[in-house]
């Protein structure tokens, strides 16, 4: 918590897994409000504003299936019902464009409805990451999972759940996502207490966790982002947090009371973040991302050219 002081948790020994149970589920947190996109998000959800040709929750849902996760845990609130339609099939969308020959498009549209197995949890009250997170323990039961922030965009060649599911399978413990954040710039994120690991430097062994410090008292530069692959026991965390401001319940208190049993390591992920969650930070996603497509990229980036600054 902001002005807090850090404090160590000691971490106990546990013995390693005979096997280690696969990430089978990925968890979407998309019940907020998306207020800072009003009046756009009105009527839309957040997570439904598209990122170029695709909504921004399907990118996530694409790099979930691309760690091999095969269930996708959509935690909803009011007026989200239409992430629930873009996931389901259309019957009458596909049946229109097969009348009038549209092949590719028809494809496209199938695919959608195709990319794995979608369970949509109810939230009925915005209180919190963890809040949001805990929605999904029954469905989750006892076996890790992910968790994506759908507006958190990263672009990577090897999808970045792929690589935390790596590091997952390597050591057996939750990892978070994190990437080096210098400046000021730290104060916006929870920052890891960590070292890194001797023998792959881009696991971090977390001592502690402090939300949001100043920049001079940050004990380091390695941000926490929207990425998580987390043990099961961190439900019983969540269940032990004490209530912030408005009753919200953090995850990240229920991953620093989950440091006193396991090991939690942060990882440094290969690829690049944007925070489409932000107006500029989603204006500048949606030119990365159009200047890098096949059928949109050359004619862009030549009308880029041209405008006049």
């Amino acid at each position: 918590m902001p002005g807090s002081r850090a404090r160590e948790y000691h971490v106990f020994e546990v013995p390693q897994l005979m096997s280690i149970m696969k990430v089978r589920k990925a968890v979407f947190p998309a019940a907020g409000m998306g207020t800072r996109f009003l009046p756009a998000t009105k009527a839309t959800p957040k997570e439904m504003l598209p990122l170029v040709d695709k909504p921004l929750i399907q990118y996530g849902v694409e790099e979930a299936v691309a760690a091999g996760c095969t269930e996708i845990i959509i935690v909803t609130g009011r007026g989200k019902t239409t992430m629930e339609d873009h996931f389901d099939k259309s019957a009458e969308l596909e049946a229109s464009l097969a009348a009038r020959g549209k092949k590719a498009l028809l494809e496209v549209a199938q695919s959608v409805s195709k990319l794995a197995k979608i369970i949509y949890v109810r939230q009925p009250e915005a209180l919190g990451l963890g809040h949001a997170v805990l929605m999904a323990k029954e469905v989750v039961g006892n076996e890790p999972f992910a968790v994506l922030l759908p507006d958190d965009i990263v672009d990577s060649k090897v999808s970045c759940i792929r690589q935390m599911v790596e590091a997952y399978n390597e050591t057996g413990c939750s990892i978070l996502g994190s990437e080096v954040v210098e400046g000021a710039a730290i104060s916006a994120y929870g920052c890891l207490d960590c070292t890194p690991d001797p023998k792959n430097p881009r696991l971090l062994a977390v001592k502690n966790m402090v939300e949001k410090p100043k920049a001079e008292e940050a004990p380091s530069q390695n941000a926490i982002i929207g990425r998580y692959i987390l043990t099961p026991r961190i439900f019983e965390m969540i269940e032990k947090v004490t209530p912030g401001a408005g009753g919200e319940l953090q995850l990240t208190d229920a991953i620093k009371m989950l440091l006193q049993y396991e090991k939690v390591y942060g990882f440094s992920y290969e690829g690049k973040r944007h925070d489409a969650g932000d107006k500029l930070g989603f204006l500048k996603a949606t030119v990365e991302f159009a200047l890098k497509r096949d059928d949109l990229g050359p004619a862009f980036r030549a009308w880029l050219k041209e405008y006049p600054l």
